[in-house]
């Protein structure tokens, strides 16, 4: 008989009718048989002998169809044994694990998967309760997948780790459902199946992402701390070069004027100066960039007016490098999808890049193309002397300016890759093409928006060769950053009066003090009024009632901040314009500022043009207000 352990419910089924088919052949047989053994008694003694004859041939007809009934019987029987050995063979080397258990967790019947993942002899499953070799902290969770088999009726599955040949454990996903057998006990039928591989991923995964988490906190924070290093380093680099430049500006436009010799000293300082106010400039922006921390207002721009504006900006240079420009028309009414002050200081980093390194007399061209729908390139071709291959190869590395270190040509060699990247963030593309002794073309591609502009400006032409050049006009806003930091919103220019008008600046370096007092001697129309801290500075803008105050930011005790939200909540100091000069030149910082309700935010070193401009701006804000009740929000 064969072991319990090896024997199948299904098998009975198979060998029943198998044995119901011999069995009726078998019959049969011996039915025609008896009938015809029957008629030869009854009827031998009246047969004749031609009669029993026919009846022998019959019978041995008979005995023939039986001999291969017979044969037929045995060969499904051979049939029968072969699918039980295959079905044994599936059974047993299945790559998973079969059991059937009772009702009360005994394993009942096994296969040679389980024997082997298990780590046991097979014999020494039977009768052995299955929770036997799951391992001790699994077993709730064994207990309470059967029992929600028992009550919804339904099948489980749950994962847990299973014993292996003593202390080592595996990890399996254990499949059990309920089977309805002939007896009043129900068996379950368990599937074991091997999940390690499956397992050592999952914690590998986990522990990668764990790692990913761990390194992102640490590069937030090297970020962070970077980014304050930065922003310490541009005032504690801003403070001094405001006095440097400040004095140097003064000097230059002395009277008496400075000698030649002099003149050429103050030269240097001032190219120098304001060499390394550009390049502080241009490694925050980079940094900022890269920390994914450079502010973008995506929106649809029109960009004839933008080509505009950056033709005003960059003829004057063209003009002093006898450098060629030309800007046709938009063929299109197009607009693209960029930060509008973003897309500016792209276009004039590559308008200034044409014509600086342009030779005399040279050319700069800018053209439009669609390369793909809903795609546009702006290209900006020059007719410089062209790069080389390995030159190309090294143009987007951060203060590598490509040999020109000592030339004359300004540069830091870092607004190219701020432009690349910049460009990048706004969904967009740059490039170039460039052929020695030729010349350069730089191009960058951006998404068209899907706004058509309503109107285009008109398109400035290139001045006739015998106009006289245009006078810049001096408008107290910019649209770049790049310029001076500064932004301020256009106004009238205060008309000199003849009465002197108080300023209050509120300032704890001396030298910075000192600059804006000798500023002012040209003035007379302006007393300086100084205080050295915020506290002091409100308390004399309250008792003197100055026509404008300049507010340092950064002040021992409380900051500029906090002094312009006391004078804002004082109604005797709230309608006096209050300017803001802090060597805080953020880009944050400088909207943190606007908004908190400074008229209008100068950076440090001042330009001393612009922070006149910006002074007499709150000069005509405040004589526009009534007299003791100055409101800044009716201008």
């Amino acid at each position: 008989m064969t072991d319990h352990l090896h024997s199948k419910p299904g098998d009975v089924d198979l060998t029943t009718v198998a044995w119901m088919q011999a069995d009726r052949l078998r019959q049969r047989a011996q039915a025609r048989f008896a009938d015809s053994a029957a008629l030869q008694a009854v009827a031998a003694p009246q047969l004749s002998e031609q009669a029993m004859q026919k009846v022998l041939h019959e019978l041995q007809v008979h005995q023939i169809e039986l001999e291969m009934q017979n044969d037929e019987l045995q060969r499904a029987e051979l049939a029968l044994e072969a699918s039980r050995a295959r079905y044994f063979d599936l059974y047993d080397l299945a790559p998973v694990g079969y059991l059937t258990v009772s009702a009360q967790g005994l394993i009942l019947e096994a296969n040679l998967s389980v024997a082997t993942m298990l780590g046991v002899a097979r014999g020494a499953l039977a009768t052995q309760p299955l929770s036997r070799f799951i391992a001790k902290f699994d077993q709730d969770v064994y207990y309470h997948c059967r029992q929600q088999l028992i009550d919804t009726g339904q099948a489980q599955n749950c994962e847990l780790q299973v014993l292996q040949g003593g202390n080592a454990k595996l990890w399996v996903k254990l499949n059990i459902s309920a089977v309805s057998e002939t007896t009043d006990c129900p068996v379950l039928r368990v599937i074991l199946s091997d999940i390690s591989d499956r397992k050592k991923l999952d914690d590998a995964l986990y522990a990668t992402n764990r790692s990913l988490q761990a390194a992102r906190i640490q590069a937030d924070r090297a970020n962070l701390a970077k980014s304050e290093f930065l922003s310490s380093m541009s005032h504690e680099l801003r403070s001094p070069l405001n006095a440097i430049l400040g004095f140097a500006q003064l000097m230059e436009a002395g009277t008496p004027a400075p000698t030649p010799s002099q003149r050429n000293s103050l030269a240097q300082i001032l190219k120098g100066g304001w060499y390394l106010l550009q390049l502080v400039n241009d490694i925050l922006d980079l940094a900022a960039i890269e920390s994914g921390k450079a502010a973008l207002s995506m929106e649809d721009v029109p960009l004839a007016a933008v080509m505009v504006d950056c033709q005003d900006l960059v003829e004057p240079l063209a003009m002093a490098k006898s450098v060629t420009l030309r800007f046709p028309p938009t063929p299109q009414p197009w607009s693209v999808q960029a930060d509008p002050t973003r897309l500016k200081q792209v276009l004039i980093n590559l308008l200034s890049n044409a014509i600086k390194y342009n030779t005399p007399g040279g050319l700069v061209e800018v053209s439009y193309s669609t390369p793909a729908p809903q795609r546009l390139r702006i290209s900006v071709r020059d007719t410089g002397p062209g790069l080389a291959a390995n030159q190309l190869a090294q143009l987007f590395q951060p203060f590598n300016r490509l040999g020109q270190e000592t030339s004359a040509t300004k540069g830091t060699g870092i607004g190219l890759v701020v432009s690349q990247r910049l460009v990048t963030s706004m969904g967009g593309e740059l490039g170039v093409t460039s052929t020695v002794g030729v010349g350069s073309v730089f191009w960058f591609e951006l998404n068209l928006s899907s706004v058509t502009a309503v109107a285009v400006l008109p398109v400035k032409l290139d001045p006739a060769p015998d106009a006289p050049p245009a006078t810049p006009a001096v408008t107290l806003a910019t649209a770049l950053p790049v310029s001076s930091g500064t932004r301020v919103a256009p106004a009238t220019v205060a008309a000199h009066l003849p009465t002197p008008r108080s300023v209050l600046y509120v300032e704890d370096n001396p030298a910075n003090v000192t600059l804006i007092e000798q500023l002012l001697v040209a003035r007379a129309d302006i007393h300086l009024l100084s205080a050295q801290d915020a506290l002091q500075g409100i308390a004399m803008a309250r008792s003197l009632q100055p026509e404008v105050i300049v507010m340092d930011i950064h002040l021992p005790g409380i900051s500029g901040l906090e002094a312009l939200k006391i004078l804002q909540a004082d109604p005797t100091t709230a309608p006096i314009p209050v300017l803001a000069l802090s060597a805080n030149a953020m880009s944050h910082d400088i909207e943190k500022g606007l908004a908190a309700g400074f008229y209008a935010y100068q950076t440090k070193p001042i330009k001393v043009h612009e922070f006149m401009a910006a002074l007499d701006q709150g000069l005509a804000l405040a004589a526009k207000a009534p007299s003791g009740t100055r409101n800044l929000n009716a201008i």
